[in-house]
């Protein structure tokens, strides 16, 4: 696995790249779309190919672990295989939902111990058993097991917790040089700054995070419900210090504008489940700004969804249409809105791409993120 930068924009810390992995080649910045439980939610592998053009998507190791589990997993030769998906796979620990799961959790030094959301088992989470369990999954791209902590938090649990994940690292660092892959290809593990919204915490945990020289770096613990300022101050703080030949990953962010800000201060990676989520309730994301389907005063407008796009849904079917599918709860209709969703993140990285190689990114990317805060 190997990272390029390919050119930096001169007015910006924003870059663009290339991240070579045994699935394919990953240009940067990139969005990857979710596919928690082996799947994004309504769209046929062949549409995330042709439509939306995805070249790395995720899955999730806590929700594969329980369902369909790892004898499944590992009986079809791994996630790629069960799934045919061809393309590279970036997995996340599980941290994440662990720490969603507040009420039926309990964090020590060891691991976690969680109840099962689907039928009330328990089951224990450790560092290694993460790592182990991402490796029988067989993403290209696994990400260290982390503690997120939630927003706003106390000083003292931010940085224990910050601490905790320092320590489960080492372990997982531990396990990634004791193990291999089991079907035979590179898999590249990623640390996870943490810190809160500290800027101490954060500048230590980046420079902690920084000392064991991995492959790529990611960024968790925002957009859990921070303002959108220490959003931006966080990243900027943490893009600072980590490797700047290194891939940079920014979990679970977000909006497009949240994107193309970010972008601008030197993240590569991003993944949210916004677009897909958002797009089965009827709000599309458009460069002109947002649009609420539902809303009436689309029942009578027929032109194409998105007349700019040349993705097939958006010039083949109408506003009017889509919003009589999503008022009448037929599945095709969270399809078509998932699809322009993905599409259109997927295209904005790629001419956030162009214009840092042109050089008309600062004045693009302030245009843009007026633009697609309009409510249409």
């Amino acid at each position: 696995m190997h990272f390029d930068i390919i050119h930096t924009d001169k007015n910006s810390s924003a870059r663009a790249g290339t991240l070579q992995t045994d699935h394919g080649l990953i240009e940067t910045p990139i969005f990857m779309p979710v596919g928690t439980a082996g799947t994004v939610k309504g769209v046929h592998q062949r549409e995330l190919k042709e439509d939306i053009q995805a070249e790395i998507i995720l899955g999730n190791t806590y929700h594969l672990f329980l369902r369909p589990g790892m004898d499944i997993i590992e009986g079809a030769g791994g996630l790629h295989k069960f799934m045919n998906w061809d393309r590279p796979i970036l997995t996340d620990s599980g941290g994440y939902q662990v720490y969603s799961l507040s009420g039926s959790r309990k964090i020590n030094e060891e691991g976690v111990k969680f109840q099962s959301h689907i039928d009330g088992s328990y089951h224990y989470f450790t560092p290694e058993r993460a790592i182990d369990i991402q490796r029988s999954i067989g993403a290209d791209i696994i990400m260290a097991f982390d503690e997120c902590t939630p927003y706003p938090c106390d000083y003292g649990y931010a940085k224990n917790s910050m601490g905790l994940t320092h320590r489960w690292l080492k372990r997982c660092i531990d396990q990634m040089d004791k193990t291999h892959c089991a079907y035979g290809y590179q898999q590249a593990l990623f640390p996870i700054v943490q810190g809160s919204t500290y800027k101490d915490l954060r500048r230590e945990s980046a420079e902690v995070i920084s000392s064991f020289d991995a492959i790529g770096n990611a960024i968790g613990g925002l957009s859990v419900g921070e303002p959108e300022e220490d959003l931006y101050e966080m990243t900027a703080l943490v893009t600072d210090i980590l490797p700047k030949e290194k891939p940079r990953y920014l979990m679970g962010i977000g909006t497009p504008w949240n994107l193309l800000e970010c972008i601008a201060l030197g993240i590569d990676m991003f993944d949210c489940v916004l677009p897909s989520r958002n797009a089965r309730h009827g709000l599309l994301f458009t460069e002109n700004g947002t649009i609420n389907i539902k809303n009436k005063k689309w029942s009578t407008d027929f032109s194409p969804i998105d007349a700019g796009s040349p993705c097939y849904v958006d010039q083949h079917y109408s506003k009017a249409y889509l919003r009589h599918l999503l008022k009448s709860g037929e599945f095709l209709g969270m399809q078509i809105a998932t699809i322009h969703n993905l599409s259109f993140y997927l295209r904005l990285m790629k001419e956030a791409r162009a214009r840092i190689i042109d050089g008309s990114f600062t004045e693009w990317k302030n245009k843009m993120v007026k633009q697609m805060n309009i409510r249409l």
